[in-house]
C-alpha cells in the first residue's frame, strides 16, 4: 500500500522503515501512528524479512514526538483515544516477532524517545540528541514512557531526564543505557545495515523466542521464566533438528 508519511525498503533480509513527514521534524501525528502501525504488520508477516530498523534517516529527526499542532484540539476523549493509539503501536512493536532496531539518526524527543523505546535495540548517531520536554510544555507522555524509561535507565536517570526537560547529547544517552550502540555519522547507515544484517542472518525462530522470553523477564519471577525457557528450547531445538 501506498504510505504518505514514510516508506519501506526490504534487502538482505531486513525490512527498513522509515519516517519522512516531508519536513525536519517527524511528528508522531494519528496518520503517522497508523501508517506504522500497518507497516510493521506489513513487516511481520513478510517471510523474506528476518529483522526491521525503523529510523528517520537520511533527514534530521528520528522523530520528536507528539503532533502539538493536533493535541490543542483534543478533547479529554480524544487525548484518551490517541495516547491509546500510541500504547497499542509499541505493544505491537514489541509483540513483533522479529527483532526491531531504532536507528536514530537525530532529534528524538518525547513519544519519539518513548517510540525508540519500545524496539528492541537503539543505535545512535553522534548527531543524536534526546529528551523528554513534557514537563516544561506543562504535559506528560501518555504513551508509557514514564513506566518504560526507569526499566531502561534507572529511576534517578529517568527523574532527571522527565523533570528536567533537558536535551541530552549521544554520549550522555550511551552512558545512561538509553542507546546501546554509537556511530560517527559517516559511519552510523553503513554500522546499522551491517548490525541489522548480522542479526537477520540468524534462523528466525530462534530470534523470535529469544525476543519474547527476553521481553517476558520484566514480568515472571525466576522460577516461572526457567520454566518458560526450557519449554521452548525443547520446542525449538526439536523443531531444528528435525
Amino acid at each position: 500500500m501506498p504510505y504518505k508519511k514514510l516508506h519501506i525498503e526490504t534487502r538482505n533480509r531486513v525490512g527498513y522503515i522509515l519516517l519522512d513527514a516531508g519536513s525536519r521534524f517527524n511528528k508522531l501525528s494519528i496518520t503517522t501512528i497508523r501508517e506504522l502501525k500497518l507497516a510493521f504488520a506489513q513487516l511481520a508477516a513478510d517471510v523474506e524479512t528476518s529483522s526491521v530498523v525503523l529510523s528517520g534517516y537520511p533527514g534530521e529527526s528520528f522523530a520528536v514526538g507528539a503532533d502539538i499542532g493536533q493535541m490543542v484540539h483534543f478533547s479529554p476523549n480524544d487525548a484518551f483515544h490517541f495516547a491509546e493509539l500510541g500504547q497499542s503501536l509499541f505493544d505491537q512493536i514489541e509483540s513483533c516477532p522479529k527483532p526491531v532496531i531504532a536507528a536514530l539518526n537525530g532529534i528524538t524527543m518525547g513519544g519519539g524517545c518513548d517510540l525508540a523505546m519500545s524496539c528492541d535495540m537503539r543505535i545512535a548517531s553522534e548527531n543524536l540528541r534526546i529528551g523528554h520536554s513534557g514537563a516544561k510544555l506543562g504535559i506528560i507522555t501518555g504513551f508509557c514512557g514514564t513506566h518504560k524509561l526507569p526499566h531502561i535507565v534507572g529511576k534517578n536517570h529517568a527523574r532527571e531526564i522527565f523533570m528536567t526537560s533537558d536535551i541530552f547529547s549521544a554520549g550522555e544517552a550511551l552512558h545512561m543505557g538509553l542507546i546501546d550502540r554509537l556511530y560517527r555519522e559517516d559511519e552510523f547507515w553503513g554500522g546499522v545495515s551491517c548490525f541489522a544484517e548480522r542479526i537477520a542472518s540468524h534462523p528466525l525462530t530462534a530470534l523470535s523466542a529469544t525476543k519474547r522470553l527476553v521481553n517476558a523477564s520484566e514480568d515472571t519471577d525466576l522460577r516461572t521464566g526457567c520454566l518458560l525457557e526450557r519449554e521452548m528450547a525443547t520446542h525449538i531445538n526439536a523443531t531444528h533438528n528435525n
